[in-house]
């Protein structure tokens, strides 16, 4: 049973985050979200941080699934072989 747990402390060792890194990438993050990073407040929390990043995730899913309702609807009306063009623009 020591095997198993030295290997479970040596797995978990080189898999520690510091909060050196943590407070680094919850930074990167900041920049991405308009709604944050275009605010003039410099201090926002690590947890306001990731609810705009899940908030901003949905947002962009919900716009990709608008986005691709109205490109199906586009290709129902287009003729053919124009449909035919934009699928295959669409797959590279």
């Amino acid at each position: 049973m020591s095997g198993r747990r030295s290997r479970s402390r040596q797995s978990s060792a080189v898999s520690r985050i510091t909060d050196d890194q943590i407070n680094d990438l919850v930074s990167k993050l900041q920049q991405l979200l308009p709604e944050i990073r275009d605010r003039c407040s410099d201090k926002v929390s690590a947890a306001r941080v990731l609810q705009e990043t899940c908030n901003y995730i949905r947002s962009l899913h919900r716009e990709v699934d608008d986005l691709s309702e109205r490109l199906s609807e586009l290709l129902a009306t287009t003729d053919t072989a124009q449909a035919a063009i934009i699928r295959n623009l669409l797959m590279q």
